[in-house]
């Protein structure tokens, strides 16, 4: 039996760039945020990024918390086997990354850090401009990497 098509996931394979303006400042926030390491650092510059890129998009403008807390992780027979990084809620429009590695505790490194909040913006991207249910889908992997790549990541 044929299974049903699933638009969704077509429409978000089928969009592989985000249409944003980069500014200078977002570039600038982008390098500041890949030699960061304190919490409070990391939330300043990383709210002042997610602003930029929302103006860059036109839209609405999402909540960042960065938690000092260890990473939410899984573990099976003495194996981590997943790990959360971070997580966004689009009702409330609300991007939430834990600062400290899962297993061992240590601060974030910085690309990690960055990477984790553009992939989380990302979903809000695709909520907001494309309508999408926000899944990992080969488009959204492209959607993401293009934005890296404006940023000069």
């Amino acid at each position: 039996m044929r299974q049903p098509r699933d638009d969704n996931y077509e429409r978000s394979n089928a969009v592989t760039t985000v249409r944003i303006g980069i500014t200078t400042a977002a570039r600038d926030l982008a390098a500041r945020l890949l030699r960061s390491d304190g919490i409070e650092e990391r939330q300043g510059l990383g709210e002042a990024l997610l602003d930029e890129l929302a103006d860059g998009a036109q839209v609405d403008i999402c909540t960042l918390k960065v938690s000092d807390t260890r990473q939410y992780h899984r573990r099976v027979g003495g194996r981590t086997v997943f790990k959360q990084y971070g997580y966004y809620r689009p009702q409330s429009r609300y991007i939430y990354i834990q600062n400290r590695t899962a297993v061992r505790g240590q601060v974030l490194a910085p690309k990690s850090f960055l990477e984790t909040m553009l992939h989380e913006w990302t979903h809000h991207y695709d909520f907001q401009v494309l309508k999408l249910r926000s899944i990992h889908t080969a488009g959204f992997y492209r959607r993401l990497r293009d934005l890296k790549e404006k940023l000069g990541i």
